[in-house]
Order: structure tokens, then sequence, then C-alpha cells
């Protein structure tokens, strides 16, 4: 039997009913196990189009592990976050809360933020072909998903945003200050310090199954959130006897275990950052409790979410992330952009996100970039009005001999020879190959 939410359902049916009917946007509710409990589309939790394309792929449906995904980093964020789906459909997370702890969430999308036939044949078609005697289906279901442009695509998320902080029953204001505290990060070394030192009267210290906690670190490590729960319970168990009904030491205690089960997920591969900066609202929440029940309760969920963090939820992080970036690049290149300003924008170290990068596109960030300028450059090269030198520096280029040897580099001919020939001498090159 299923769980009711701890939120007003209702109250959040109503909310999303209204905002697809403003907006013409569908809206969905989801809880902390990824479930879908309301949907103004179609399909439950999802669109048409991904359930369609995942099934003729022979994928499983990741769309609910993407969602949840949204969701923590939208309570990450102090309330709002956008996030691509698995196919690079756009949507946006607003987390419900109570007490100031997620108990669900509100999901805008999906959104189409490129061109249509941009996104069926350089996204999807190289990707995993479709049969061909699908691909009429394909393009209905996808003329169903909206364009939208990306600052309309953030104002929808803000609306999102307004609605979920409502529906917990909390101002704007607390959202927004909120965002503030997360960004002490610098603070967040000296918090993990002080928690290391917490502790009870000492008085069962040498009791205290440390064989248990070593257990725990290898089950989580190895991905199992079901023993991990069982010894996880154990502890607790030997925590709540020995503090013989003292609140305050239970507290210490179990922030301890918050200490052991962050370092479990970090070296599992988690987010350092993502990681501290749930810990710092733990340390804010843990004292809002006043029965051990609660802090059970809360716990377990905080493993819950430490190993979705870890496992569940890394290869949607890592869709994410890529998708962000390829984003970013296309609305930039024109720019002068670095690995840096885009490793800023998807909130990863530049090393990290170098190395996660090749790894998704087997090919480096510069190599990626360039290829964008010079497909992009191919059509302003039809334009003989424009000169050589200023093709270059519209396409992000520092000068105009480095941009003709990237483009004959990539292209096999100078942008000149392919200008002149109306771009038909690639064609012949291709063919020729």
């Amino acid at each position: 039997m299923e769980m009711e939410p701890d939120f007003d359902l209702a109250a959040a049916k109503r909310i999303a009913a209204d905002y697809k009917t403003a907006t013409g946007i569908d809206c969905f509710i989801i809880d902390l196990d990824g479930r879908c409990l309301f949907s103004t589309g179609e399909k439950t939790g999802g669109c048409s189009f991904c359930s369609t394309y995942q099934t003729l792929a022979g994928k499983a449906d990741t769309c609910m592990n993407a969602h949840l995904y949204g969701s923590y980093q939208a309570e990450r964020f102090g309330g709002k976050y956008i996030y691509f789906c698995p196919l690079g459909f756009v949507h946006w997370a607003s987390p419900i809360l109570r007490d100031d702890i997620m108990r669900g969430a509100l999901l805008g999308g999906p959104v189409l933020m490129i061109d249509r036939e941009e996104y069926f044949q350089e996204e999807l078609l190289k990707k995993i072909p479709p049969p061909a005697s699908e691909l009429k289906s394909l393009r209905r279901l996808l003329d169903e998903i909206p364009f939208r442009r990306p600052e309309e695509v953030t104002s929808l998320s803000e609306i999102l945003f307004v609605l979920g902080a409502f529906l917990s029953g909390i101002d704007t204001a607390g959202f927004v200050a909120q965002r503030e505290r997360l960004a002490q990060q610098s603070n967040i070394s000296d918090y993990i310090r002080h928690l290391k030192t917490m502790g009870g009267d000492g008085e069962h210290s040498a009791e205290y199954p440390l064989d248990k906690e070593r257990e725990l670190l290898r089950l989580i490590a190895s991905g199992d959130k079901q023993g991990s729960q069982k010894v996880l319970n154990e502890i607790l168990g030997y925590v709540f006897f020995s503090s013989a009904g003292k609140i305050d030491v239970v507290k210490a205690r179990v922030l301890e275990l918050v200490v052991l089960l962050s370092r479990a997920a970090m070296e599992g591969g988690a987010e350092v950052e993502q990681i501290f900066g749930l810990n710092y609202n733990y340390l804010n929440q843990i004292h809002k409790f006043k029965t051990i029940e609660e802090i059970s309760y809360w716990l377990s969920r905080i493993l819950s979410r430490f190993t979705d963090l870890v496992f569940n939820l890394q290869d949607v992080k890592h869709v994410d992330v890529i998708y962000k970036a390829i984003d970013y690049i296309k609305r930039n290149y024109m720019r002068k952009i670095s690995l840096k300003d885009v490793a800023d924008q998807v909130l990863l170290s530049p090393s990290y996100f170098s190395k996660l990068f090749k790894d998704e596109m087997n090919c480096n960030f510069n190599h990626f970039l360039n290829q964008v300028r010079i497909e992009r450059s191919k059509t302003v090269l039809l334009d003989n009005s424009i000169p050589l030198v200023d093709v270059a520096f519209l396409m992000g280029f520092e000068d105009q001999s480095y941009f003709t040897k990237v483009f004959k580099r990539m292209t096999g001919v100078s942008p000149g020879r392919y200008r002149e020939s109306r771009g038909q001498i690639l064609a012949k090159l291709k063919g020729a190959g």
C-alpha cells in the first residue's frame, strides 16, 4: 500500500492545473521516491515522445530519475532548478517543503529551447536512430512539445518557484534567504570539523559499534541501499538505547552519523560541494525535531538521498551537465568563452568538467566549441556581403588566420573555396569519400 504524501496533495493538484491553464505548459507532482502523483499531461510523469523513443531504443525509462535529480537540485539551490531530461527536453522544478524539509516537488515541462528540426536531426537521429517506419510518429509527437526561448523558461521557472513557496507555506523571501545561506560554502569546512568534535557524555563511547560503521561504509560503497538501511537501523538502535532518552545526546550522535554517511557518499563519487551543501541544511533542520521517531525518519531520508546522489542519479547528473554545457556553448559560441566559463555555468570545477566532457562527448571542449563555430560559419559564408575577416569575428575566433586553419582542418577546404562553391565542394568531397 502506497503512503500518502506528507503535504496537501489536493492543493498541489489545483496549483498544477492552474499553472497548465495559465502557461500552456504541463505541470506534474512527484514524491521523494520519484513517483508521479499527478500530471496535467496525457502521460503520467513524462511525455509521450520520451516514452515512445525509449521503447524503440530498448532503453529503460530514466525520466523519473531525471525529475528526482532536478527536485534535489531545486532544494539545494533554494527553490528552483532548470534541467534537461535524458533526451534533451527542458524541465524545471520547485520543492514542496514542510517544516523546511522537502516532501515532494512541482515540475514544469517538457519544452524545447532549440529549433525543432535542429533537435530532430542533431540531437536525436545521431544518438540512436529510430526505425524509418517510426519517424513520422516521432515527428508528430515532437510537434506536441512546445518551444520556449531561454528567457521564457527562466520566467516559467520563477512562477513555479513562487507557487512552490505558497504551497510550502513560506514567503518567497524565505526561499531567497535560503539561497543566500547556501552561498556560505566557505564556512562548510569549519562546520564539518565542528560536527566531528560533537558528542554526548562519552559514557558509552567504548561500546560504540565501530564494526557496524565500517559495514555501513562498505554497503554504501557497493550500492546496497537496502543493506545500508538495515545496518543504519542497528546503529540507531544502539544510539537510542545508550542515550537513555536524552534527546540532545541523540542529536549529537546522529549528526556524527550524517558526517559518516556524507563521507561514504563522497568516496562513492558524489560531488563534495553538493554533499556539503546538503549537510549545511541538515545542521539547521535537526534542532527542530522533538522526538526520536522524527529524527529516525529524517536520518533514513538522508541515507536515501546520499545513496541516490552516488548511484541512482549519477548518469542523470552527467546528462544534465552535458546538455547544459552544450546549450550554453550554442548560445554563446560567438563570444570569447573558455572551459572555465562553461564549467562555472554547470557548477563544476574546470578540471572535473573537462574530464567529464571528454568522456561523454569523445572530444575535448575546445574541439567541440570549434565544431559548433565552423558549422555556424557555413551559413554565414554563403552571404558574400560579409568579409571573411568579419565571419571569423562573428564566429568567436580572434583572427581570420586561425579561423581559416580550423575551418580547413575540419572540412578539408578553406573558407574562401567553400564560399566560391556555395558549399557544393563539401558535398563533392563527401561523395568522393
